[in-house]
């Protein structure tokens, strides 16, 4: 693991971004030309989305991987907040713009659609982690900069929330995706509980 960690290092967070860019690319791309199936502007929306749960979920394994199993990724969790939060942009503009097409509508769905309604939430938790996800912030927040980073949790589970409601009925792929959030989550109970213990 060791060996592992020491390669990692050698790799740079920029990469991370890259390649979300090329994703993003490729998937408006596939939409484009009619690879997505019949339904382009629903499926590209699904595509992002879904990309997007996968890097916060990934960013939330962090901290569980670190501790227990010695995988070091603590230098990739910014890219991976900042990777996933642009492709959520992406999912909010392929609904708002292609899809939906009227600010009227747009807030008339916010408002009555509880699945759209737990999304967006989950979007005004990320804002603030977004914004403040730099250097600059770190060191003028301090310790605030910590406890206001605790709101990727609550975000993160919306995003599930959001998931399992946007499918009809109880489907498998959206529950797994909620239990891996709330198995993650979980994951940090006993670190933190260790802490005070240690305190």
């Amino acid at each position: 693991m060791d060996r592992l960690n020491r390669a990692l290092r050698t790799v740079p967070t920029w990469c991370i971004y890259i390649c979300t860019a090329l994703w993003a690319a490729f998937l408006f791309w596939q939409g484009a030309t009619g690879q997505l199936g019949p339904e382009p502007i629903k499926a590209l929306e699904h595509e992002y989305g879904q990309s997007a749960l996968i890097l916060l979920m990934v960013g939330l394994a962090v901290t569980p991987l670190r501790r227990h199993t010695g995988l070091n990724l603590i230098r990739f969790r910014r890219a991976l907040g900042l990777s996933a939060f642009a492709l959520v942009l992406c999912h909010l503009a392929v609904w708002a713009v292609l899809d939906i097409q009227s600010l009227s509508r747009i807030w008339a769905d916010i408002v009555k659609r509880p699945y759209i309604t737990v999304g967006m939430l989950g979007l005004v938790l990320l804002v603030p982690l977004a914004a403040t996800s730099n250097n600059a912030s770190v060191r003028r927040m301090g310790q605030g900069w910590r406890k206001l980073h605790k709101l990727t949790y609550p975000a993160v589970l919306l995003a599930g929330v959001h998931f399992l409601m946007l499918r009809k009925g109880l489907q498998q792929e959206p529950m797994l995706y909620l239990a891996g959030i709330l198995l993650l989550l979980a994951l940090r109970l006993p670190l933190r509980a260790s802490r005070r213990n240690a305190a």
